[in-house]
């Protein structure tokens, strides 16, 4: 193990014996479609030197997250989990507080929702949803964005209203680096990260590549567009694990990522590797509901 100590703030895992991904199709997703647990993750984690993980839903059915939260509470690697619930049911709260009552409850950090699936690019500008996300951050939780680049206006706007809610941009907004093209995304991302309740991880590029033949002088410009938008202070490294390995294999993610962040100071790649998701996620402290906190409600 070389240089300080990392944490993943974002993989998944899934065991197909339990519960299908239907997002896994076609012969490009093919080499997913199998299970993937910690026990496959932990000797490569431990060997790069990450002490802790955070594991993000995959599917929106009510059942992952509680399965999460259970593998979280008897493993010595994940910290916290992001899950899901239906934003649009009247009950969010409700619902959140519940899953707090499982095993594993008190790890649970952050609520995320497939919004690159939904057709309506405005989907997180819905009444229903803005309920929804005002709930989350009543419970002191966060909310992780995966949307495509034309969903980051929405976003935007969203995380504008809502200034008691931190928005944690999954994967740079997927930018299209296989085109080669910045704009219109990276204006898009600057105006996401103007917001002061936004942060955004470093993670999920090498997927948004071109197939078989990317190298990180491809990636460069769109880590440091966020890098000079978000700031160190406000990126998280994710390792996007097992999605990666179409690409990467684990170690070689964290080499990417570490040359994209070579400028850096120390202090700074310490924030990017580890801090920020401890202070982001709250990881190891309770996450209680925060009173308060979740700013303007207009639709």
């Amino acid at each position: 193990m070389t240089g300080p100590q990392i944490i993943d703030a974002h993989h998944h895992v899934w065991d197909l014996d339990t519960r299908p991904q239907p997002w896994i199709t076609g012969e490009a997703l093919a080499p997913l479609a199998r299970s993937f647990t910690t026990a496959d993750l932990a000797p490569e984690a431990a060997q790069a030197g990450v002490v802790a993980t955070v594991v993000v839903q995959t599917i929106c059915v009510p059942e992952e997250t509680p399965e999460l939260l259970a593998l979280a509470d008897d493993s010595d690697l994940i910290a916290g989990v992001v899950g899901w619930t239906d934003l649009t049911a009247p009950d969010v709260a409700e619902a959140i507080a519940a899953l707090r009552e499982l095993p594993g409850g008190e790890r649970l950090v952050g609520i995320r929702h497939q919004v690159q699936e939904e057709p309506d690019p405005a989907w997180l500008l819905r009444p229903d949803v803005q309920r929804g996300l005002i709930a989350v951050a009543g419970s002191g939780l966060a909310y992780d964005l995966v949307v495509e680049p034309h969903q980051l206006p929405a976003a935007t706007l969203a995380a504008a209203r809502l200034t008691g809610l931190t928005f944690v941009l999954d994967h740079l907004g997927k930018p299209p680096i296989a085109e080669g093209t910045l704009d219109p995304w990276a204006a898009d991302l600057r105006r996401l990260a103007a917001l002061p309740n936004t942060v955004c991880k470093l993670s999920g590029l090498v997927t948004e590549a071109a197939p078989g033949r990317w190298r990180t002088e491809d990636l460069t410009p769109y880590a440091d567009t966020a890098l000079e938008a978000f700031g160190p202070q406000r990126l998280l490294f994710g390792s996007d694990w097992p999605v990666c390995t179409l690409q990467a294999d684990y170690a070689e993610v964290i080499r990417t990522t570490r040359h994209l962040t070579d400028g850096l100071s120390a202090g700074e790649k310490d924030a990017v590797f580890r801090h920020n998701a401890i202070r982001v996620y709250g990881l190891g402290a309770p996450r209680r509901p925060a009173e308060g906190r979740a700013g303007p409600t207009g639709p």
